[in-house]
């Protein structure tokens, strides 16, 4: 059994308890995670920032895998106004670019056409890096 403490219940009290230990722990254990997530995303460590070259943070955005990079922005900071402004790309509109893109990585015409996930296995492979630039809409292998 997890003790008090390991739920976030104090061992001493500040204050009079707005609800009781056991409903605490029994909402707890509706919030708790279930250790499994139907969150993937296809191109996690392969997407680069095209304006700093960092990588790109792996989100969820409008029920969609997506991806991030915040150049340095937090809510606890103000902004300098001579960063980059945040980006965000939904994983499908990289997706759709890839078969093009390992058209121009291998020049291969002939044969069949790859599927996507073939070609994620093929840049991972081959350690190449995607890089988005979001001004140029422009999706490349860096």
């Amino acid at each position: 059994m997890e003790s008090a403490r390991g739920l976030g219940i104090s061992e001493r009290p500040a204050h009079e308890a707005l609800v009781s230990q056991s409903d605490f722990v029994a909402v707890q254990g509706i919030r708790a995670p279930s250790g499994r997530s139907d969150r993937t995303y296809r191109l996690a460590g392969l997407l680069r920032c095209g304006s700093c070259r960092r990588r790109q943070e792996s989100c969820w955005s409008g029920n969609r895998a997506a991806y991030r990079r915040r150049h340095g922005h937090t809510s606890a900071s103000h902004a300098d106004p001579q960063r980059p402004k945040n980006l965000y790309v939904r994983e499908n509109h990289l997706v759709a670019r890839l078969p093009a893109l390992y058209l121009l990585l291998t020049g291969e015409l002939v044969g069949r056409a790859p599927g996507v996930e073939e070609i994620i296995g093929y840049l991972r492979d081959w350690h190449i890096d995607l890089v988005y630039d979001r001004v140029r809409g422009a999706l490349w292998a860096g």
